[in-house]
């Protein structure tokens, strides 16, 4: 019962990240301010309790989320075969991006920081 809470909290996070993201006219997607949000409400016990519940069932029946993902790639291979090569260079060359831009960005603020 109390990993239905857990879930019942995410699902609350989620629909309320949404409705500010939309009702506000915000740049940020509903689940990202959801996800602050529960960030936020995990301060409190009777939050983090059912939501530790839920994430453990979760996570303990994580593979079972990459089935749709696999069937996926299955049901697309002939794309696959055709742009495989560059999507994989993309997705390699826009995680290097993104390291490299997390570094500088970093170094930017820790070197603002010592001045």
């Amino acid at each position: 019962m109390n990993g239905l809470r857990g879930l019942a909290w995410l699902l609350a996070m989620q629909s309320l990240g949404e409705l500010l993201s939309r009702g506000l006219n915000l740049p940020f997607p509903g689940p990202v301010i959801g996800m602050l949000l529960l960030l936020l409400a995990l301060r409190l016990p009777v939050v983090r309790a059912p939501v530790a519940a839920c994430a453990n069932f979760l996570l303990s029946h994580l593979s079972l989320l990459f089935v749709p993902v696999g069937v996926g790639v299955m049901t697309h291979l002939g794309l696959l075969g055709q742009y495989g090569v560059r999507m994989l260079a993309v997705i390699v060359l826009s995680t290097w991006i993104g390291l490299v831009v997390t570094v500088l960005v970093l170094r930017a603020f820790r070197g603002s920081h010592d001045a």
